[in-house]
Formats: structure tokens, C-alpha cells, sequence
């Protein structure tokens, strides 16, 4: 999950600013009280600042920054026993050296396990798509098949004679319409597959759900699965990572497709509405099996799984991306039969639709 800085909306001219002028004012104290009094050790609290907002490098010109105003301090100190300065200046020294060593290691550490989530998910991505090749496949080759048609249809009212411009042109107009399908599916498996840093945009949850439902739709119809959407549309847009949302929908649906394949009811639905206040819910619904088989408390684990040959990550993933949403994803029974999947995205940062602002 992403780290919380202690500064949230500080712009990356104003911090600088503000470290010189708290240095300056612990500087200020340290010099004016006696040997006795190690105000020394506030400068710690400059470099946890630091590491939340600057590079390592600047960490680190932070701390020998701060360590120099010890000894400079200590230098101009008139007042107290020397040797009780002494003391608190190399106490000092050692605690602003060993605040900087582990916040750095710290922060190194956060920035692997982001790393490392990131290639999780984008593996798990790719793995949901080699699932849905034979859908995919299907959908490209509809647009592909048209093209193919709309170009031989264009090519005979060309040749007619005499030549019908009007049917050519009516033609080759559906062979752009065609060709903006195939591209449009092709820019959304890009999306998918493209492990790229996170990136947060103003989107529109039914719009994302729609989406999903192209890639999963023959999917559905191979497995005779009724798939059926509630989309409240009165939703305002919210800035989130359409990559990441796109990939819990993704996950949650074909779930759902498992939970119901071999059962007499097949029925999968797709739901957005409002939940609680400030936030929006996306719910997957399926009229299978139910949860009587899992473990509640530990469905969203990593690894956890009552597939034969599931690896127990989707779910965990998906918790992951939703909570760094500053969301929550939940499972409940569904009446009469099957489960629902629930996970909520705040819209605390929203725009009504149609808002240029």
C-alpha cells in the first residue's frame, strides 16, 4: 500500500522551506539553552520528515545538514557544564546518524514490497487473460471479420458498373467503425498486460464494468451463463487507477463463472450503486455454491483457495488494490443461493459527469 506522508499537501518547493526554517529554529534553541537541555535530538524528527518527502540522497544531505548545526551549536553554547554538552551532542549526533540509517532501510523496504505487489498483480493480470484467450479471440475477430467483409462489399460497388460511390462510401464507413472496435479492444489488453506505475484518472465505474464485460462475454455464453448488469447511473466519476479496478472486476467475474459452471441456475450480475455515504459499491453476484465452503475470515488471504488448482492470489490482490483505493471488499451469502462480492471505492475526490472541472 502506498506510504502516508506526514505532510500530505505540501508541494515539493514548500518542504525544503519548511526543514530549513524548523532546523533553524531547533538551531536557534539548542544554541540558546544551557549544555544540559539535548534539544540536538529534535533534528530526528526533520529527517523522518525528509525521508517521507525526498530522495535518498537529499536524506541524506538532510541529516548532515542537521548533524553540522549539532556541532556548530554545541560550538556557540556558552552556558551549562561542557562536559554535560558534550554528552547530549554525541547523543545527539548518534541518534540523528541512527534515525537516518533505518528510516532509509525502511523506506527501501516499503518501495520493494510495492515493487513487488506491482509484479504480482501484473502477473495475475496476465494469467486472467491467457484464461480469457478463446473470448478474446472471438471478440477481435468479430470487428476483424467486418472489415474483411465491408473491404470485399466496397470493392464490388467500385467495380460495378457503372460504379456506386454512395454504397462504397457507406462501406468503407462501416470498415472505420470496425476498425475503431478492434482497436479500442486492443488498447484495453494493452491496458492489462502493460506493467506501468500506477496512475490515477478521473473514470467512470459503469464504464469500466462495461469494459470487463467484452473481455468475459463469449466467455459467458460458452458456459450457457445468463450475465446481467444493474448500473445505477446517476454515479459521479472518481479518480482511481482504471487498470487496477478494471483487474478486481475482472477477477470477482470470473470467480463468479466458476462458482456457477456445472449448476442448473447460471446467473452472474453486475452491480454499481451508491453505498455509504461517500463512497461507491461494485457488487458480483452468482447463484452458485455459496460460501459454506470457505473460511470467512480468510477468503481474502494470500494462498488461501478452495480451487484444485487455484493459487489463492486473486482475492488477495484484489484486496490490495481496493484498500490502496482507500476502499474494502467483502463477501456475503446471497439469496436465495450464491455469493455476493462487494468492494466499495471512496468518493471523497469525485467530479459530477460532464464537469470540466
Amino acid at each position: 500500500m502506498p506510504r502516508t506522508p506526514f505532510l500530505p499537501h505540501l508541494g515539493a518547493r514548500v518542504m525544503p522551506v519548511l526543514l530549513v526554517v524548523l532546523a533553524a529554529v531547533i538551531f536557534v534553541l539548542d544554541t540558546i539553552t544551557n549544555f544540559e537541555i539535548a534539544v540536538a535530538v529534535l533534528y530526528v524528527a526533520i529527517v523522518l520528515i525528509a525521508v517521507q518527502h525526498l530522495g535518498r540522497r537529499r536524506v541524506v544531505m538532510v541529516a548532515a545538514g542537521c548533524m553540522a548545526l549539532t556541532v556548530l551549536s554545541f560550538a556557540l553554547t556558552r552556558t551549562g557544564s561542557v562536559t554535560s554538552g558534550l554528552i547530549n551532542c554525541a547523543i545527539s549526533l548518534v541518534a540523528i546518524g541512527v534515525t537516518t540509517y533505518l528510516a532509509l532501510r525502511a523506506a527501501a523496504a516499503e518501495a520493494a514490497a510495492r515493487e513487488a505487489q506491482t509484479q504480482l498483480a501484473h502477473i495475475t493480470r496476465v494469467t486472467m487473460l491467457g484464461e480469457l484467450m478463446a473470448s478474446i479471440a472471438h471478440e477481435l475477430n468479430q470487428p476483424l471479420t467486418a472489415i474483411v467483409l465491408n473491404g470485399n462489399a466496397t470493392l464490388r460497388w467500385l467495380a460495378a458498373r457503372p460504379a456506386n460511390p454512395d454504397e462504397a462510401g457507406k462501406a468503407a464507413q462501416r470498415i472505420v467503425r470496425d476498425a475503431e472496435r478492434a482497436t479500442d479492444l486492443i488498447k484495453r489488453l494493452r491496458g492489462l498486460t502493460r506493467r506501468a506505475a500506477n496512475k490515477a484518472i478521473w473514470l467512470d465505474v459503469n464504464q469500466v464494468v462495461a469494459d470487463t464485460l467484452t473481455l468475459v462475454q463469449h466467455e459467458a455464453v460458452r458456459n450457457n451463463i445468463a450475465l446481467r448488469t444493474e448500473l445505477d447511473d446517476d454515479l459521479p466519476l472518481l479518480q482511481a487507477d482504471p487498470v487496477q479496478i478494471q483487474q478486481v472486476v475482472l477477477n470477482l467475474a470470473l470467480n463468479a463463472f466458476e462458482a456457477v459452471v456445472g449448476g442448473k441456475e447460471r446467473d452472474v450480475t453486475l452491480t454499481t450503486g451508491p453505498g455509504k455515504p461517500g463512497e461507491i459499491i461494485v457488487a458480483v453476484s452468482d447463484s452458485g455454491r455459496g460460501l459454506d465452503s470457505v473460511q470467512p475470515d480468510r477468503i481474502f488471504d494470500a494462498f488461501y483457495t478452495t480451487k484444485p488448482e487455484g493459487l489463492g492470489m486473486g482475492l488477495a490482490i484484489s484486496r490490495s488494490i481496493v484498500e490502496s483505493h482507500g476502499g474494502r471488499i467483502w463477501a456475503e451469502p446471497a439469496m436465495p443461493r450464491g455469493a455476493s462480492f462487494f468492494f466499495s471505492l471512496p468518493t471523497g475526490r469525485t467530479k459530477a459527469r460532464g464537469s470540466g472541472q
